[in-house]
């Protein structure tokens, strides 16, 4: 009988598998990943930052369910199909919430929708700016699965958009963090005495200053916007990576197959890319996927303040700031569903960390 000899990277994955919520938090966080990439072709307001507004009816309750009248502008927006996928629709239509309408001869008269019993505004139009001379083409159900926000816009294609920054900003993050994170360890561990006293001196410094204030810092340096935030972020993650490599090198560059690697002519540079780097990834791997939630905490609570993604961009943290007050106005749906889309995806990272650790049998 042969005995089947399986890898490390084979028996981890095995282990992995057999834990329900790594799995769970893995594929959840794929969903989230196509979503966030794919989010104007999902989203029922295409538009560009799903910026679509409609102030009758502003904060309406999920569900809610208006006619929608289409105004064609005539303009002829060149725009390609890859644009539009990725970044939204170029849209200069008027979208009008009515409650009634009817067409007489040449003429489409309307009433415009109006919340709380009231009566909206009656008004007409020439039936010739719509193609065909057929409004009816143009009068829409429209149905907002997550209701509206404060100006009206569509909460759930708001949501999807926002999903795109919470989930690219802890993949910038992480990486500009493991870039740093890495290369600073590394010298540290490996070449030891004053550089690693300097190194150490650095992160020690950085780590000292307190998270949100050295990005508040950084991002007023740099100007608020949309990269400055991923930048920040990343700039200040780096320190924890760069202690974890650090004292993981010191623990093995003393081992039998670094020894050989030097006896046999390696440069430096070649011995920790090619042999310890590959060898020390086990707790590199859980503090990112840890990484990744704490970068999309960092940026909910920048845009919360302020500084982070700005109007019209939608941002789950944003979205909370814009209507943490509606929560004792009797709508708090407005606030708790994109403060329960950060909680599932931190609390994802979270358990798929927990999981790599098991799996990786990392330790101390």
């Amino acid at each position: 009988m042969s005995l089947t000899s399986q890898s490390l990277k084979q028996l981890a994955l095995q282990k992995f598998k057999k834990n329900f919520w790594g799995v769970f938090s893995f594929c959840f966080i794929l969903l989230v990943g196509v979503v966030s990439v794919f989010a104007y072709v999902l989203a029922p307001d295409n538009s560009q930052y799903a910026n679509q507004m409609h102030l009758s009816i502003h904060s309406k309750k999920p569900g809610f369910t208006v006619s929608m009248l289409t105004i064609p502008s005539g303009m002829d927006l060149d725009q390609n199909v890859f644009d539009k996928i990725f970044f939204g629709t170029k849209n200069a239509d008027t979208e009008i919430p009515i409650s009634s309408f009817a067409i007489n001869k040449d003429t489409l008269s309307y009433t415009e929708y109006a919340s709380d019993g009231l009566k909206g505004i009656e008004k007409a139009i020439s039936l010739s700016v719509f193609s065909n001379n057929n409004p009816q083409d143009f009068i829409k159900q429209k149905t907002f699965l997550f209701g509206t926000d404060k100006y009206g816009r569509d909460l759930l294609s708001r949501v999807l958009v926002g999903a795109r920054i919470s989930f690219f900003i802890g993949f910038v993050a992480v990486f500009i963090s493991l870039v740093i994170g890495i290369f600073m360890g590394s010298i540290a561990g490996y070449f030891g005495g004053k550089i690693d006293a300097f190194i150490m001196w650095v992160i020690n410094v950085t780590w000292s200053i307190p998270t949100l204030l050295l990005v508040i810092a950084i991002t007023l340096a740099l100007g608020k916007g949309f990269w400055q935030v991923f930048i920040a972020v990343g700039l200040t993650m780096w320190v924890e990576v760069a202690r974890v490599v650090r004292g993981q090198i010191i623990s093995v560059k003393e081992m039998q197959y670094v020894t050989a690697a030097r006896a046999l002519g390696f440069n430096d540079f070649r011995i920790i890319i090619k042999h310890i780097l590959p060898n020390i990834m086990a707790p590199v791997i859980v503090i990112s996927a840890a990484n990744f939630a704490s970068a999309i905490l960092v940026e909910s609570g920048l845009s919360f303040l302020g500084i982070g993604a700005q109007p019209p961009m939608s941002s789950w943290g944003a979205m909370i700031k814009d209507h943490y007050n509606y929560i004792i106005l009797g709508k708090p749906f407005l606030a708790i569903i994109p403060g329960l889309c950060i909680m599932s995806l931190v609390m994802a990272f979270m358990l798929i960390g927990n999981a790599l650790r098991d799996a990786l049998d990392v330790k101390g």
